[in-house]
């Protein structure tokens, strides 16, 4: 839709970038926040050797942890794209 001035809108250029209706899962709650204890499985490891595991399809590095272990973890940070865990004795 053309502005009053015959510019488009921002939310017309948004669209036209992301799509439409698309918005950016970083905007969505995160399934996880400081403090919380969770029982995950690892997934994998990255290339700094940190476990990654998900829970609701939101990553989570968790140091110290191996690809198939199922851990008990500690969030200490939650970003937008993924939290960081440590491992809780």
């Amino acid at each position: 839709m053309n502005g009053e001035f015959g510019g488009d809108s921002r939310q017309d250029r948004e669209e036209r970038r992301e799509g439409p209706g698309m918005k950016p899962n970083y905007f969505l709650p995160k399934p996880v926040k400081v403090g919380d204890e969770l029982d995950l499985t690892i997934e994998a490891v990255a290339s700094k050797g940190d476990g990654i595991a998900k829970k609701d399809g939101y990553v989570i590095f968790v140091s110290g942890a191996k690809q198939g272990d199922t851990v008990k973890a500690k969030i200490t940070e939650v970003r937008a794209r993924f939290a960081i865990a440590e491992l809780v004795a």
